[in-house]
């Protein structure tokens, strides 16, 4: 496990923020994190997952936590974890009650579900300050879309100040977890689709019909709850589960990335760490913006 220090950010956030309001909030959190993960590996995947549609759409606010319609609009229907964050969040207001943020608490949950699946670890930055609203409009114009091509991809995280390298660290993020027949069918079946192992193909569509069986889950790559770079292996050879996946290796400028991480993993999990780290930084609400959330699912009375 690597440990990337974090860089300097013109946002008011600070690894030590909670060292005297609240010094045991990062190993409460750690400790209820992995009580979670210990129960269900699978949570690893959805909790960085739902770290990144978090920052996405309006910024690091923990608005996707809110119980209004943000997390019922695609694609963030299928998130998980939910659970587990307000387990975290509960845990730490027990012993520091009005302090810590479910947006941080979200952040930290994010980098102890890499660092338990053996993944990198990292500085979290924290003195983020949760939303008083969610922003549903805003969800499908600034998430990643399972369909998009390569510069779809980059012009997206380049608007959120991403590189591609950023955006290949990210994607890597698919070394944890599944995706639902619904997201690669056409993939597998399409009479057109040049970019996938034909043995690939075949073992997939034994799994996902091309017609029902939308929930039927498949593996992102063959360590589903382990961090590793066979993810970047196997789109290499061509055996990619979603079309933004294969994208990635595609002709296009990001093949290099993709080569150098599934030759070099230690690249991939030091790039990763710094990427969420930058991710991180999307608009934090700080200071006397937003508020500390008693409960993460809803706003404070």
């Amino acid at each position: 496990m690597s440990t990337v220090a974090m860089k300097p950010s013109e946002a008011q956030l600070s690894p030590n923020f909670y060292a005297n309001s609240c010094p045991n909030a990062l190993s409460t959190i750690r400790t209820s994190i992995g009580t979670a993960l210990a129960k269900d590996p699978t949570l690893a995947a959805a909790l960085i997952r739902l770290e990144f549609h978090d920052c996405f759409v309006h910024g690091c606010d923990a608005s996707i936590l809110l119980t209004t319609t943000e997390k019922t609009v695609p694609p963030n229907v299928s998130t998980r974890g939910y659970e587990a964050v307000d387990a975290a969040k509960a845990a730490v207001e027990a012993v520091c009650p009005g302090v810590v943020s479910c947006a941080d608490v979200l952040a930290v949950a994010a980098r102890d579900a890499s660092a338990y699946t053996g993944g990198p670890s990292w500085d979290v930055k924290l003195g983020r300050r949760d939303s008083t609203s969610a922003y549903p409009d805003e969800v499908l114009t600034n998430l990643p879309y399972f369909k998009d091509d390569l510069q779809t991809l980059i012009d997206l995280f380049g608007r959120k100040g991403l590189g591609p390298r950023d955006m290949v660290a990210l994607s890597g993020a698919h070394t944890l977890g599944q995706a639902q027949c619904f997201t690669f069918r056409d993939r597998i079946h399409g009479g057109n689709v040049t970019d996938i192992d034909d043995g690939f193909a075949s073992d997939l569509r034994r799994q996902c019909p091309t017609v029902g069986g939308d929930s039927t889950l498949a593996a992102m790559d063959l360590t589903p709850d382990k961090f590793d770079n066979n993810y970047f292996r196997n789109i290499v050879q061509k055996k990619g589960l979603l079309k933004t996946d294969q994208v990635l290796f595609s002709g296009g400028l990001t093949d290099s990335i993709v080569v150098e991480y599934s030759r070099i993993p230690a690249n991939f999990n030091v790039d990763f760490a710094a990427a969420m780290i930058k991710m991180g930084d999307l608009q934090p609400l700080t200071g006397s913006a937003g508020q500390i959330r008693r409960t993460c699912g809803a706003v404070n009375n």
